[in-house]
């Protein structure tokens, strides 16, 4: 009975243990740390995990981009794996095996691509690869691991991994900013260039050709027979402008031969063809339908007195005495074709 009640009690205590041992097991390994119960636990970790970073920082600082393993010390074994009841974990991983995962990853482009859990660019923000050979930014990883309570990949769902600081998206986005900016440089050094030329040589489309000689306010040809003396070249310039301008007052000053008799004939039939009847200067009608010299004597001393020029035009002799008594120019000019006219009063 005694023996029976050991053999019970070691049982129990053996099913105890192997209980304690598996919990031990699952709160240390597959659960997040900050799933810990006991607080005083939880605070050492942190302070043992900040002191690891904190290490980490000032190595990264000393050797800038020199990849490094995060918790590279190997985890203390749990109860469980100390009892054979859980296998142990395989060994860390050697640069050699990390080579090899980084190859992998560098063959999926997954550096190149954005991050798998805020799908946002890496750019210089710190990258992690794992062991299963995907890449995630630091800060995400962390914020997963945090909230979901695990410890274990976002994407293939690996557990117990290793964590390698890498570079590897920060070289290139270097790379593409490099590229990027010599780029501008000789866009910007070819379109200076382009500009010069289409400057000094002429383009052999029509409508640029057009621009080219409406934008070039002088001929290089021309620039090269001027004199060297600017001072001398403008005035040679105002003295044929004011020989050409005394030219033209001569021209508006050009007398004007009297029409005959024969030539006031034809002009009054072409009053007549035209059929106008007013004064374009008052607006109102002028003496009769008929022409002046066509109407009665005593008809024409009680009508308003007109004047034919001799560019067919008819007016009121008092509205044309007034034009012409307003008008500035020496010689005055017909208000309608502006030309030089004689005039005849009926």
């Amino acid at each position: 009975m005694a023996m029976r009640k050991g053999l019970t009690s070691q049982a129990s205590n053996k099913l105890v243990l192997t209980s304690v041992a598996f919990q031990d097991h699952i709160t240390r390994n597959l659960l997040h740390p900050n799933f810990l119960s006991d607080p005083f636990l939880r605070g050492q970790r942190k302070a043992a995990r900040k002191r690891a970073e904190e290490s980490c920082l000032q190595t990264q600082h000393q050797h800038e981009e020199r990849e490094y393993v995060l918790d590279s010390a190997p985890p203390p074994l749990t109860l469980a794996q100390k009892l054979g009841l859980v296998a142990c974990p395989a060994g860390r991983l050697t640069e050699d095996e990390w080579a090899r995962v980084k190859a992998r990853s560098v063959q999926q482009g997954d550096s190149a691509q954005p991050c798998a859990i805020c799908r946002e660019e890496f750019c210089l923000q710190p990258q992690v690869l794992l062991s299963c050979s995907h890449v995630f930014h630091r800060a995400c990883l962390q914020a997963f691991e945090r909230f979901s309570g695990r410890r274990c990949c976002p994407m293939c769902r690996k557990e117990l991994y290793e964590a390698r600081v890498i570079y590897d998206a920060a070289r290139l986005f270097r790379h593409q900013c490099a590229t990027r900016i010599q780029a501008c440089w000789r866009g910007y050094l070819a379109r200076r260039r382009h500009r010069k030329l289409r400057q000094s040589i002429c383009p052999k489309d029509k409508q640029l050709r057009r621009e080219y000689f409406e934008a070039k306010e002088l001929n290089d040809s021309f620039v090269r027979y001027c004199h060297t003396d600017t001072e001398a070249f403008l005035s040679d310039i105002n003295r044929s402008l004011s020989s050409s301008r005394r030219v033209f007052q001569q021209l508006e000053r050009k007398h004007v031969s009297e029409p005959q008799e024969r030539d006031w004939d034809r002009i009054q039939s072409q009053v007549v063809q035209r059929g106008v009847w007013d004064c374009p200067i008052c607006l109102t009608a002028l003496c009769s339908r008929s022409l002046p010299a066509e109407a009665g004597a005593s008809s024409h001393q009680q009508r308003r007195r007109t004047a034919l020029l001799s560019c067919s035009h008819l007016f009121h002799q008092r509205c044309l005495e007034a034009f012409e008594a307003f008008s500035v120019e020496s010689r005055p000019s017909c208000p309608l074709c502006r030309s030089v006219y004689h005039k005849k009063i009926f």
